[in-house]
């Protein structure tokens, strides 16, 4: 698995300054960012150039968001201890916990499957 550091790119896009009333609070990779209310994870985290989002798994290549509508997976993020959330459908909340996917997560079997050695 690819474990180097990824320091954060330059923001990609700026938005016009909303009221702080309307900004939530969100942890990305342990640093706090202030978000408007109300847009995706992947845009907040464009606004605050965090890509690379995740990491392939089998060549550890840095991937980020493609389409911004849920066509390509490629914003693949771990929100909240969840793998696999799609980071441009997922809309901003107070006090979410955001992290890159580095390569494939390991998901429980459902128990049926553990009982036939799959």
């Amino acid at each position: 698995m690819h474990t180097e550091s990824v320091s954060p790119a330059p923001a990609l896009f700026a938005s016009e300054t909303p009221a702080a009333s309307s900004l939530v609070t969100l942890q990305f990779e342990g640093r706090p960012l202030r978000v408007p209310a109300g847009i995706s994870v992947a845009a907040a985290l464009l606004l605050h150039g965090g890509a690379p989002y995740r990491s392939t798994p089998v060549s550890a290549a840095p991937r980020a968001p493609y389409c911004m509508m849920g066509v390509c997976f490629e914003c693949l993020v771990e929100i909240d201890g969840k793998p696999n959330r799609q980071a441009c459908l997922a809309p901003v909340r107070e006090g979410m916990a955001v992290r890159r996917q580095q390569g494939a997560p390991a998901l429980p079997l459902p128990r049926e499957e553990q009982e036939h050695g799959c």
